[in-house]
């Protein structure tokens, strides 16, 4: 039997002062049943830290080939590739070929993956954008997490806060630089 996907809404009310993107975003999001709580909460966040024209989810585990998220110009043309959590070298590899962007946002510790990168081979690895997503913040969203969840997202200088229900989370979004 196939495991079958659980679909989670989300209302975000964006203010990114950073990228001056002010939006209303209602978003449909599968979560695939082998995908943790973490990795959802740590890809809706990317989306709205990356919304633009044509930013989209892939269809995730059904197209491995894919990153998490994409973002194609008005021709379909590749503008960037955003991946979440902790891609190999040889995935990075690939996606430097194709994507004149890429972008990995992580929400674990980044020590282990970035020292596991070092050295490897990485076709224009110096353009690549490494950031670690808060781990606190992504653990305070995953415990308030329920199938529709609406919440405010502003981000001033990479600092995001997330006003939910009464309450008000923070965190950070730090750049990480490959050795």
């Amino acid at each position: 039997m196939a495991l079958t996907s659980t679909i989670y809404r989300f209302d975000i009310d964006l203010a990114d002062a950073d990228r001056h993107v002010y939006e209303s975003l209602a978003l449909h999001v599968a979560c695939h049943a082998s995908e943790s709580e973490e990795y959802l909460v740590a890809r809706v966040l990317a989306y709205a830290l990356e919304y633009t024209e044509g930013i989209a989810f892939t269809r995730g585990l059904s197209e491995p080939e894919l990153p998490a998220i994409v973002i194609r110009d008005l021709t379909g043309a590749l503008r960037s590739w955003i991946e979440i959590g902790a891609p190999d070298a040889a995935r990075l590899h690939k996606a430097c070929k194709v994507s004149p962007r890429v972008v990995v946002y992580m929400h674990r510790d980044p020590a282990q993956w970035l020292r596991a990168l070092a050295g490897e081979r990485i076709h224009r690895g110096d353009v690549l954008e490494l950031y670690a997503i808060d781990r606190r913040l992504v653990g305070d969203l995953v415990a308030r997490l329920d199938r529709r969840v609406s919440f405010a997202l502003s981000v001033t200088d990479r600092e995001l806060t997330v006003s939910i229900g009464t309450e008000t989370l923070t965190g950070g979004v730090v750049r990480c630089l490959l050795d």
